[in-house]
């Protein structure tokens, strides 16, 4: 007979737009919706690293929200119940929690939203998590054997990556995703106004140690020999020397990895080559608002869209005119960049759609991803467009799908930007665009000097 405790750790997956047009669109454009489809379906890995800082004195289950049927059947052989979500499905999360809790199930909710809405997330859980997990979880499993669970749990101290525990990817089945994360670090130094993981979990950028990468990288392995692996940092590379040292080991382990980062990585041409000879495929940089290629009114608007976007300086504001040889620059060493712009932004007008477009097919970027600009809860966004009363509807969380609008556009209506948005949407992902914008990286990269250093993945890319 098993006496162990058992507990579910759920993660809310599976988010999608609410915008009916947009998502008929993502149906029939699958490039549209491809960056936000991956992030929704990839597991959640804050879960699986307090499953592994459990004891192995307590029976663990992980599931996902959308492998489940009907809340009424959801599985209810535990004994505590752990939940993690999107913004946009906070209020799903919360009936869940509700289902459990009316079981008499305790239920500990945690995260970066949760994080935000602490308050109003405990009217639906026993126990709430606020900020990072891993050190407040061991006392959250204690006060569950004791039976006094408190309702908040706040750290005390800062979390240092050298303590963190090894997830446990052995509760997936690597059939059901087609890449797994691991964290190398946490933070980001430039603090824009409309992010909220680098904000709310910690106030200084830091890196998990190598080993530790790499030893959570052997353990995907086990589960999947040849992964793809996708990290979950803000902005890897910060710490220069230190990412060079686990490119070294990384190029070892025969991995195609992904991660985001920012401009300054095209300035290291020792850091592009080791990328590149690791197994780099793609690096996500978050352009926000691009460059006016020629002469147009919109000149001091796109200049306007990223001033004071970054709370801390003018950092990408000073790098825009260096955008298109930043791109060049990376993907000659075979690596694709997915050019990430937010539309919406304080600055921008109709002509941004164009501006868009125009930049895209100039710059040859491999991939690009646009979105609207999103007011997510607990950022500096968020309260300031309060402030101004341009909050379309407030605590409408279900809105933050990054492909929703829930403010009000300083420089043009809600229809305006919807409409200009889906018009971009509809030429960027068509089948011509994208077919363009792969023969022009090919065919850049086969004159470029800094490709080729391995043959063999040469003809892999190119025959892609």
């Amino acid at each position: 007979m098993n006496t162990k405790k058992r507990i579910g750790f759920i993660a809310m997956s599976g988010v999608r737009a609410h915008n009916a047009e947009l998502t008929k669109l993502g149906l029939t454009l699958p490039g549209f919706v491809d960056r936000n489809k991956i992030i929704a379906s990839l597991p959640s890995l804050g879960l699986l690293t307090l499953a592994g800082l459990t004891p192995k004195k307590f029976d663990v289950k992980y599931h996902e929200i959308a492998d489940l049927k009907k809340l009424s059947e959801l599985p209810v052989d535990f004994d505590l119940v752990a939940l993690s979500t999107f913004t946009a499905q906070l209020n799903e999360a919360c009936e869940v929690a509700d289902f459990y809790l009316a079981k008499k199930i305790p239920v500990v909710m945690g995260g970066i939203t949760v994080t935000s809405l602490s308050e109003e997330v405990k009217k639906h859980c026993t126990s709430v998590v606020v900020g990072e997990g891993e050190p407040l979880w061991p006392a959250v499993l204690r006060d569950f054997e004791r039976g006094t669970l408190k309702p908040f749990y706040t750290r005390s101290k800062e979390f240092d990556l050298a303590d963190a525990p090894m997830p446990r990817f052995d509760l997936l089945d690597p059939d059901k995703y087609n890449r797994l994360t691991v964290q190398t670090s946490r933070g980001c130094p430039h603090r824009c106004e409309f992010c909220a993981s680098s904000i709310l979990l910690t106030p200084r950028y830091k890196v998990k140690p190598v080993e530790k990468v790499i030893a959570e990288i052997r353990e995907i392995k086990k589960i999947w020999p040849r992964p793809f692996i996708e990290f979950a940092d803000d902005n890897s590379f910060v710490h220069r020397e230190h990412y060079k040292k686990l490119l070294r080991e990384l190029a070892k382990e025969k991995l195609r990895w992904f991660t985001e980062a920012d401009l300054s990585v095209a300035g290291d041409d020792e850091l592009l080559g080791l990328m590149r000879d690791s197994g780099c495929q793609q690096v996500l940089i978050g352009l926000e608002s691009p460059p006016v290629l020629r002469s147009s009114t919109a000149e001091g608007g796109r200049r306007a869209s990223l001033d004071g976007v970054e709370l801390k300086s003018n950092w990408k504001l000073r790098q825009q005119d260096s955008y298109q040889a930043v791109i060049a620059k990376i993907q000659s060493y075979g690596i694709t960049v997915n050019g990430c712009f937010i539309l919406g932004l304080d600055g921008d007008t109709r002509d941004v759609f164009d501006d868009v477009l125009d930049f895209v097919r100039d710059s040859a970027l491999y991939e690009v991803q646009v979105t609207f600009m999103t007011a997510f809860p607990g950022t500096p966004l968020y309260a300031r467009l309060k402030r101004e009363g341009r909050i379309l509807r407030d605590r409408a969380w279900e809105l933050c799908t990054l492909f929703d609008i829930n403010f009000q556009p300083k420089n043009m209506t809600v229809a305006e930007l919807q409409n200009g948005f889906l018009g971009l949407a509809k030429q960027l992902y068509s089948a011509g665009e994208t077919r363009e914008r792969r023969a022009n990286f090919k065919c850049r990269l086969k004159t470029s000097p800094n490709f080729g250093h391995r043959a063999a993945r040469q003809e892999q890319l190119l025959a892609a």
